[in-house]
């Protein structure tokens, strides 16, 4: 007889999630590891939380390639890895990226074409993230680095202090177009904990 053996399953992190801990979202995972799928990242998506700070989403309009970070899900059911991914994010089923290797289930999100052959590489069945898009350039018309250096330069100082943290904590694999600028930028210092570092 055979046995049914459970599905290995892969989260994958390349902002907050891996540096804002959350004790019961990451009870639920192993480490974070650094050679995650290769994803166009940017900071386009405007984080009503974070107090109008840019957030890192997967972007095929103005996204870099980016290594992403991945854990390994401790969960049986592959439902109980989105759902956990999904509180934790605080976002609806739409915005859930998943892919099942045996076709299963499909999500809303498109799953970028470096997602399926990463994941048969490291021998996962499925793989989750957030898939929430970018609405930066949605709201406003401008060049996209021009207007995004304008909207943070013009955030409240407490809205200025999350971007700052945001971005000087991404993980150092997550380098974009953005980053590069702001991190370059006089007025844009890293939070005092990174200072020490």
């Amino acid at each position: 007889m055979n046995k049914k053996t459970d599905p290995r399953i892969a989260i994958l992190g390349w902002g907050s999630l891996i540096w804002d801990k959350r004790p019961e979202f990451d009870d639920k995972h192993g480490p974070w590891l650094d050679d995650g799928p290769v994803l166009k990242l940017e900071f386009s998506r405007i984080s009503r939380s974070r107090e109008n700070a840019l957030t890192l989403v997967i972007d095929p309009e103005h996204g870099c390639d980016c290594t992403t970070a991945y854990a390994v899900s401790t969960r049986k059911d592959p439902d109980d890895a989105i759902a956990d991914l999904r509180c934790r994010e605080g976002t609806v089923m739409r915005h859930m990226g998943f892919y099942f290797a045996n076709g299963a289930k499909t999500c809303m999100p498109s799953i970028p074409d470096t997602i399926a052959p990463w994941a048969e590489e490291k021998g996962f069945d499925v793989v989750v993230w957030t898939g929430l898009p970018g609405d930066f350039k949605d709201k406003r018309d401008e060049a996209f680095i021009e207007a995004a250096l304008f909207h943070l330069q013009n955030l409240t100082p407490e809205g200025k202090a999350l971007a700052a943290t945001y971005v000087w904590r991404a993980p150092p694999l997550v380098q974009t177009t953005l980053r590069e600028k702001l991190q370059s930028a006089p007025w844009f210092s890293p939070p005092a904990e990174n200072q020490a570092e």
